[in-house]
């Protein structure tokens, strides 16, 4: 058995087309929906995620307003940045860019923007929809992952997955996602005494840990679905995830490749949250 791939490149290319669509309905009606992308430092990755998120912006008739900050820009400087935006009407979603400079506390900085406006999903009134079922934003990598499994026409109900990870921004919401849809959820992470024993028994398999082949062939049940996360540098250099693609491809029944798997959908997912924050203005 050769696993079939998820495709996130052709997938976001649908999915941005439509959201282009939404864009096109709303600036008909008077509204152009707009991001705000705050950016302080020089983090080189950071320039480069921000600099892709402007550019899908542009290419989805998404308007997108790119500030650029010095790493001195103080906490509350950037709170007060953040205030401003929070009261401007023509700005839909704001993204602060992480990480962020040591002296000024991310958490206080998210929550700092409205959960209105909150289209990278991690305020603490997004993530509390998520666990009640409310409506909210869904952070953009594991709705991505979601996106990914409605695509291949996956029912997750009575499905067992297990979610390798539990970071705020992946593994736990991406649990919650998978519990909505009615798989029975195992989290998996550092103190987890045997993951292949748990990798094993799983339907699904998200890996989100930052950690080459921390899942390999022999901990994937055959036609198992594996939904790579991971982003690292291998000995040579190559981009690659926390699976190992070559051996757990031959397992599986369906595999999501690195580079082009879930990185695009993020980006994606991110236009879909501004277009719904858009949309929600004019209620």
């Amino acid at each position: 058995m050769t696993a079939q791939l998820i495709d996130g490149i052709a997938l976001s290319k649908q999915l941005r087309t439509e959201v282009a669509q939404r864009a096109a309905a709303l600036r008909a009606q008077g509204i152009a929906p707009g991001l705000a992308v705050l950016l302080v430092g020089e983090n080189p990755a950071s320039q480069v995620y921000v600099r892709n998120k402007v550019k899908a912006c542009e290419d989805s008739g998404v308007h997108s307003l790119l500030e650029r900050h010095p790493a001195t820009l103080t906490e509350a400087e950037l709170l007060a940045r953040i205030d401003a935006l929070n009261n401007d009407p023509t700005i839909h979603g704001i993204l602060v860019q992480l990480p962020l400079p040591a002296h000024i506390d991310a958490q206080k900085v998210i929550e700092a923007i409205s959960p209105a406006k909150d289209v990278d999903g991690f305020h603490v009134a997004s993530a509390g929809a998520l666990m009640v079922g409310q409506p909210g934003f869904w952070p953009c990598t594991p709705y991505g992952c979601m996106k990914m499994l409605e695509s291949i026409g996956y029912d997750l109900r009575g499905k067992h997955a297990v979610v390798i990870g539990r970071s705020n921004i992946v593994g736990k919401p991406m649990a919650l996602m998978l519990l909505q849809k009615n798989a029975t959820v195992t989290i998996c992470h550092s103190a987890t005494p045997d993951l292949k024993a748990m990798t094993l028994l799983a339907d699904v398999v998200v890996a989100a840990v930052g950690k080459q082949n921390v899942l390999t062939a022999d901990m994937v049940k055959p036609g198992a679905v594996v939904i790579d996360v991971g982003m690292n540098r291998n000995e040579d250099g190559k981009l690659c995830g926390d699976v190992d693609f070559e051996g757990v491809r031959q397992v599986a029944g369906y595999i999501t490749p690195v580079p082009g798997g879930v990185g695009p959908m993020t980006i994606t997912m991110l236009l879909v949250n501004t277009l719904e924050a858009a949309e929600r203005s004019l209620t």
